[in-house]
């Protein structure tokens, strides 16, 4: 299937599901869609070994085990999707689908207590909750081809994004726009290794990290997965998110203290760190972590916790790790409470690789402008520097009120910065990294000082220069001069017949 037919299939499926919401709210009904999407890919994946199962003279297809030793959860009689189907019309769906989730937890340890029961629900329309299993039957999500798993995923990431977009700045708490996670993955490239995320959301930073090793002919068992999310459901949504694509998601933890109160990781060090921590987050918890050993570069201030999830991230970053993480552009300017002198220590230990200032209008939750910092443990190329990039100015409107970044603003950027690190320390180096006014600046640590450790990209970068037409100044002027000539006899001579005309009446000025 085209790229461009999955898309219109996964909008046009959407649509048709949306259509069924009627009075419920978008942040309940996700559960609900995405929730049957998750069970027809288990059933599906299911039917699939069963079948083959049934063909083998010396294999059981009601053996558990079978399906365990292919990675496949075992799904009992009762929540088999063609069951379900076949009671659909009944007023007693909504019990089956409840206790048809309760029994797939009861056989898949790993999915106790992340699947949802809240299809029997007084409130939620019967006949509707019918229409959409056999809107979900009736699409094309089959387990019968090798692309099945990443179809079901595309889906199943999609409907998330539409929801986010739904439910506005309660949607942004759960989902990081595709296209910034996708940046900063092509950024760090997570190749191998320990992959951590302390606010992980929905876990598109993930999913984008396994798509990344997999594009580049990579292993996906080579990298382990580690994350924290303090929301009950939002962390149901990662571990349905993370099985469809069976990611092992064995140590992406639900943390209802959160990751500076409760650190589920303490001894983790992480080869890549990637996150889109909450912005500018107040009563984090500080006046309890004084002497936290986290906070090497500074006390984070209390009303604000944007150093203090940089500096948490910082401190489970291996010794050559690398980390990319989105913050609201205050943190690169704000002098507030001892901010400056963190973001200072930073700069002068040599911890800050490259900074991107995001477009506005990108995210669901916020029309706060955001910005990307990557930092690197132990940084041997480009010392002593700092990459900007000013992307502000980039991206196209995808509907009304939301921005997004094409493949091509994505290629840019990445390009620019892998190019930065691969070429010499020169800024105008012919056959690697050059500066670009407007977009692009490798600029030294003592420039950094002489703007007061501000780290705003378009200080460095510049304003991009007009466009030069050819057009002599001089030409220019004259037919501007003409113009603005023109435009005041206009002007008189309107003001003279305004005259004549109250004149007739007996009015004069």
């Amino acid at each position: 299937m085209a790229i461009e037919q999955t898309q219109n299939f996964e909008s046009q499926l959407f649509k048709a599901a949306d259509k069924l919401r009627k009075n419920i709210d978008a942040a309940e009904y996700k559960n609900i869609a995405l929730g049957l999407i998750f069970l027809k890919y288990i059933s599906e994946s299911f039917q699939e070994h069963y079948d083959k199962l049934l063909l083998e003279d010396y294999s059981d297809p009601e053996d558990r085990d079978e399906y365990k030793a292919e990675n496949i959860f075992f799904v009992p009689e009762i929540a088999r999707w063609r069951n379900l189907q076949a009671m659909s019309k009944l007023t007693t769906i909504g019990q089956e689908l409840d206790d048809a989730m309760e029994a797939i937890e009861k056989e898949n340890p790993e999915l106790r207590n992340v699947l949802p029961k809240v299809f029997g629900k007084p409130n939620l329309d019967k006949a509707s909750l019918g229409q959409l299993i056999d809107l979900i039957s009736n699409t094309e999500l089959k387990a019968t081809s090798e692309n099945s798993k990443d179809l079901f995923g595309r889906v199943y990431e999609y409907f998330l994004g539409e929801f986010a977009n739904a439910e506005g700045k309660k949607g942004g708490q759960f989902y990081t726009p595709k296209c910034i996670v996708k940046l900063m993955v092509e950024m760090i490239e997570p190749y191998k290794g320990r992959v951590y995320d302390p606010a992980c959301g929905s876990g598109g930073m993930f999913v984008m990290s396994e798509k990344f090793v997999e594009e580049h002919q990579g292993n996906i068992k080579d990298i382990t997965i580690y994350g924290q999310e303090s929301n009950q459901t939002t962390w149901k949504l990662s571990k349905m998110n993370l099985a469809i694509r069976n990611i092992n998601s064995q140590f992406v933890a639900w943390n209802t203290e959160g990751s500076f109160l409760k650190d589920a990781f303490p001894d983790l060090k992480a080869d890549y760190v990637l996150a889109n921590p909450p912005f500018n987050q107040s009563d984090w918890g500080q006046e309890l972590l004084q002497d936290d050993a986290r906070w090497k570069y500074g006390l984070p201030p209390s009303g604000n916790a944007n150093f203090a999830w940089m500096q948490h991230m910082i401190y489970h970053l291996a010794f050559n790790g690398v980390m990319a993480t989105v913050l609201a552009n205050g943190s690169l300017s704000s002098n507030t409470s001892g901010e400056g002198d963190i973001r200072k220590n930073l700069i002068t230990k040599n911890m800050i690789d490259c900074i991107v200032a995001l477009p506005k209008q990108l995210f669901y939750n916020t029309g706060i402008p955001a910005c990307i910092w990557f930092i690197r443990k132990e940084r041997t190329i480009r010392t002593n520097e700092i990459l900007f990039i000013d992307a502000s100015e980039m991206g196209f409107m995808k509907d009304r009120v939301h921005k997004d970044l094409s493949e091509d603003d994505i290629n840019k950027i990445a390009n620019v910065y892998h190019s930065w690190r691969s070429s010499t320390s020169s800024a105008t180096n012919e056959n690697g990294y050059q500066d670009i006014k407007g977009f692009c600046k490798s600029a030294s640590f003592a420039e950094v000082a002489k703007n007061g450790y501000v780290l705003t990209p378009g200080r460095y970068v510049g304003i991009i220069d007009a466009i030069d037409d050819g057009i002599p100044f001089e030409e220019k002027m004259n037919k501007l001069t003409a113009t603005l000539k023109e435009q005041m006899d206009k002007e008189q001579a309107m003001n003279e017949e305004i005259k004549k005309q109250l004149a007739k009446i007996g009015f004069s000025l």
